[in-house]
C-alpha cells in the first residue's frame, strides 16, 4: 500500500504575508470552509498571537472546520505558544506549529542569539507546546541554509520533546531540487529519533523552484508532507503551489508512489476564490488553474485533442474543476438555486440576511447581465458588503461625465458610518475623478500603489474585476470591487480598501 503525502496548505498563513493579501476574519473563514471541502489535511489559519484579529479568524476557523486539521503558527515562546492553544481550543484536531531560526545569519543578525540559546529555547518551546496539544510541529526557519551538525543536535532534540512534525523550511528560496532533496535525506539519517516524526518541506519560490524542491524533498528526501499555497500565494515570488504539487503526485503517481487526500475538483474554486478575495489575478498560462492550462491554439494540437484527448492533455480539465457549462443562472433564477449554487462553489454565508442581501445584488446583476457565470457569483459575494456589517464606507451610486476634449467630472454619494456623503470631483479620467471625489470627503492620505482591471468573464457585457492597493503608514491592504461598469467597480474597490485601512488589527511578520 502506497504511502500517504500530507498537505499542509499555508494560504492564509504564510500566504497572507503578500503585501496587500491581508484577509478579513469572514474571508479567511470563508476559505478555510473551501481548503475543508478541497479535503487539505492541515489547516494553518495563522498566526493567533499576532493580533487580536488574527487570534479571532483562527478561533473561528477551528470552531467551524471538522474533517481538517487546525493549526496556528507561533513563535518559540510561551506567550506565542498559549495564545495558540486557546484560540485553537474548539478544534477537532488542532496542531501548534512553533519556530526558531537556526542559521547563523539569521542567529547572528536577527535573533542575537547564541546556538546554544537557541538549543534551549526550541527544545523548552516544543516541551511547553506539548503539554498543551498532542499534534506540535518544529520548524528550524532558515533551515536549509543552517550547519548540518547544529541542526541535527536541535532537531534530535526538539523530537526528544515531542515534535510530531519535523518542517524544513527553504526560507529565502535559496535551494535547487537535487541539493535539497539530498539535504532532507542525509538529516532524516543522521538523526537517531528521525522515525518519531513525520518529515515536511516548504519552499519558497524566488528562483521559481518552490514545488520542484518540495518534490525533491518528497521523492529523494522522504518528506511525507507538503507546505503549500493556493495559486502559489505568498511574500516575495510566492510558495509552493499547492494544485501544482497535487497534480503532479496524482497524474505521476508511476513515479510517486503516493497517495493523496485531495478532492481535486474543488481547486479551481479555490483558486478563484483566494485570488477574487486577495485581488492577486491568476495568469493565464499558470498550470492547471490559468485560464490557458487547457486550451490549444496550436491547429495541429487541436486536431490531436479532438482525436484523442490523451495526445497533448496529461490531465482532464474536469479532474480539476473546469468545466465546458459555465453558464449557471439567470434573471428568472430563484433563491433556492442561487443558495444550491453558494454551497457547489464552497460558499457558506452564516445568516438568512447575507444569504437574502447576496441574492438582491444577483437579480440586480440579472437585470444588468444575461448570462452569469460562477466569477459572477464569487465576485459579488465577495464583496465585504454582503457579510459585514461593520464596514464604515459604503457606495451608494455615481455619476460621472467624460467627453473628449473636456476634463472628466464625477460625482459620488457614499456611506461613512451609515451616514450619506457626497463628493465631487474632476480628473485625468473618470476613474481618477471618482476616486479623487471619494478623497474630497475621505482626506485618508493613502497611496496607490497598485491598480488593476481583470474582465471576469470574456466578453464587454463581463464583471469588471478591480484591484485597488494602498498604502499608508506603512501598512498595505489590498481593495476588490466588481461591476459590469469598470467606474463603479473601481469606486467599489477604493472604499473596500479604505476600510481596510480603518481596521484596527495591527499585523506582525513571521516566516516559517
Amino acid at each position: 500500500m502506497a504511502d500517504k503525502l500530507i498537505i499542509f496548505d499555508t494560504t492564509l498563513r504564510d500566504g497572507e504575508q503578500s503585501p496587500g493579501a491581508s484577509m478579513t476574519r469572514d474571508e479567511k473563514l470563508r476559505i478555510a470552509r473551501q481548503l475543508e471541502r478541497l479535503r487539505v489535511d492541515v489547516i494553518e489559519a495563522g498566526f493567533a498571537a499576532s493580533s487580536n484579529g488574527d487570534f479571532e479568524a483562527v478561533q473561528a476557523i477551528a470552531n467551524a472546520v471538522k474533517d481538517s486539521t487546525v493549526c496556528s503558527l507561533s513563535r518559540a515562546n510561551d506567550r506565542d505558544i498559549s495564545r495558540a492553544a486557546e484560540a485553537l481550543k474548539g478544534a477537532n484536531s488542532a496542531r501548534i506549529h512553533t519556530f526558531i531560526a537556526t542559521s547563523p545569519l539569521h542567529m547572528e543578525k536577527k535573533l542575537r542569539m547564541t546556538p546554544d540559546e537557541v538549543f534551549e529555547q526550541a527544545k523548552l518551546a516544543v516541551r511547553f507546546a506539548r503539554n498543551l496539544v498532542g499534534d506540535v510541529e518544529f520548524s528550524p526557519e532558515d533551515g536549509y541554509r543552517s550547519d548540518m551538525d547544529f541542526l541535527c543536535r536541535v532537531l534530535e532534540a526538539v523530537i526528544s520533546e515531542g515534535a510530531t512534525t519535523i518542517n524544513v523550511p527553504d526560507t529565502v528560496g535559496y535551494a535547487v531540487p537535487e541539493l535539497y532533496g539530498n539535504f532532507i535525506k542525509t538529516l532524516r539519517e543522521r538523526i537517531p529519533n528521525s522515525d518519531k516524526a513525520i518529515w515536511s518541506v516548504h519552499c519558497h519560490n524566488d528562483l521559481g523552484m518552490a514545488v520542484a524542491n518540495s518534490l525533491a524533498g518528497v521523492k529523494i528526501g522522504g518528506a511525507r508532507q507538503v507546505e503549500c499555497t493556493i495559486n502559489g500565494l505568498g511574500e516575495r515570488a510566492g510558495n509552493c503551489s499547492l494544485e501544482e504539487v497535487v497534480m503532479a503526485v496524482k497524474t505521476r503517481r508511476d513515479y510517486f508512489g503516493l497517495d493523496i487526500g485531495i478532492d481535486t475538483q474543488h481547486i479551481l474554486a479555490a483558486s478563484r476564490m483566494v485570488s477574487q478575495t486577495t485581488g492577486f489575478v491568476v495568469q493565464p498560462n499558470k498550470a492547471v488553474v490559468g485560464a490557458n492550462a487547457f486550451a490549444h491554439a496550436s491547429g495541429i494540437h487541436q486536431d490531436g485533442v479532438l482525436k484523442a484527448r490523451d495526445t497533448y492533455e496529461i490531465m482532464r480539465a474536469e479532474d480539476v474543476g473546469w468545466s465546458a457549462n459555465k453558464i449557471v443562472l439567470g434573471k428568472l433564477s430563484g433563491r433556492n438555486a442561487f443558495k444550491q449554487r453558494l454551497q457547489e462553489l464552497g460558499v457558506s454565508l452564516d445568516s438568512e440576511s447575507e444569504i437574502n442581501t447576496a441574492f438582491a445584488r444577483f437579480k440586480e446583476l440579472a437585470d444588468r447581465k444575461s448570462e452569469i457565470f460562477d466569477e459572477d457569483i464569487l465576485a459579488l459575494v465577495s464583496d465585504e458588503s454582503v457579510t459585514s456589517e461593520k464596514e464604515q464606507f459604503g457606495f451608494v451610486s455615481l455619476s460621472q461625465h467624460s467627453e473628449t476634449g473636456e476634463r472628466p467630472h464625477a460625482t459620488i454619494v457614499f456611506t461613512v458610518n451609515g451616514r450619506e456623503v457626497r463628493g465631487e470631483s474632476d480628473g485625468n479620467g473618470p476613474v481618477d475623478a471618482s476616486l479623487k471625489a471619494i478623497e474630497t470627503h475621505v482626506k485618508s492620505g493613502a497611496e496607490m500603489v497598485l491598480y488593476s482591471v481583470n474582465a471576469i468573464s470574456g466578453s464587454t457585457e463581463s464583471q469588471g474585476e478591480v484591484t485597488v492597493r494602498l498604502q499608508n503608514s506603512g501598512r498595505v491592504v489590498n481593495g476588490v470591487g466588481a461591476d459590469p461598469d469598470i467606474v463603479v467597480a473601481s469606486a467599489k474597490a477604493y472604499l473596500h480598501a479604505l476600510n481596510k485601512l480603518q481596521s484596527k488589527a495591527d499585523r506582525v511578520a513571521a516566516q516559517g
